[in-house]
């Protein structure tokens, strides 16, 4: 159960309270730190999962932990940015809700016995997501290119949206009947 991919999910997790702690706390170069922290973080999500894969390490609980661990990483992201003033709440309030509807989906799909993979959208919004993160907390120290993190940010929130819709479409009706997603979906 405590393989190598799941002991860095649970690193990311307890990289989070730190990651608060540092972007909600006043000292020189925070923001490099922060950004320090939360791409360690982010790395540890793709490491976990090439290793898992790799080297056959899936577990039920890593299955189960894994996309926990991003949602608790990219809500608790956002949260300090929107109390820094950086991001807009509903915006975050958006992003976020999206994160659960896609879950409910997922765990109601689970308990039909039905796996919905991450589509290419899901893996464009967790990335487009990163990067609207690590902008948005380096966001004061990005001189002329301070526009790029609000950009990435609305670009963050529709990518979301649509990706949330997007999974909603291609497996809600398919879960709701009890049929089986077609293969490669």
């Amino acid at each position: 159960m405590l393989n190598t991919p799941n002991l860095l999910t649970l690193f990311r997790i307890l990289l989070v309270p730190l990651l608060v702690v540092v972007l909600l706390t006043e000292f020189e170069g925070k923001e490099f730190v922060g950004l320090a922290v939360f791409l360690l973080a982010a790395l540890t999500d793709f490491l976990d999962g090439y290793i898992a894969r790799r080297h056959n390490k899936v577990t039920r609980l890593g299955q189960l932990l894994d996309p926990a661990a991003d949602k608790i990483l990219t809500s608790a992201a956002f949260i300090s940015l929107v109390e820094l003033g950086v991001a807009p709440a509903w915006m975050v309030v958006a992003i976020i809700a999206r994160e659960f509807a896609v879950s409910a989906l997922r765990s109601f799909a689970a308990a039909e016995g039905v796996v919905i993979p991450a589509g290419v959208w899901g893996k464009a919004k967790t990335v487009v997501q990163i990067v609207a993160i690590s902008l948005l907390i380096i966001y004061e120290r990005l001189g002329e290119l301070e526009r790029l993190a609000p950009l990435s940010l609305w670009l963050a929130l529709l990518i979301s949206l649509y990706s949330g819709l997007d999974y909603f479409v291609r497996f809600g009706r398919l879960v709701l009947r009890g049929e089986r997603p077609p293969a490669g979906s």
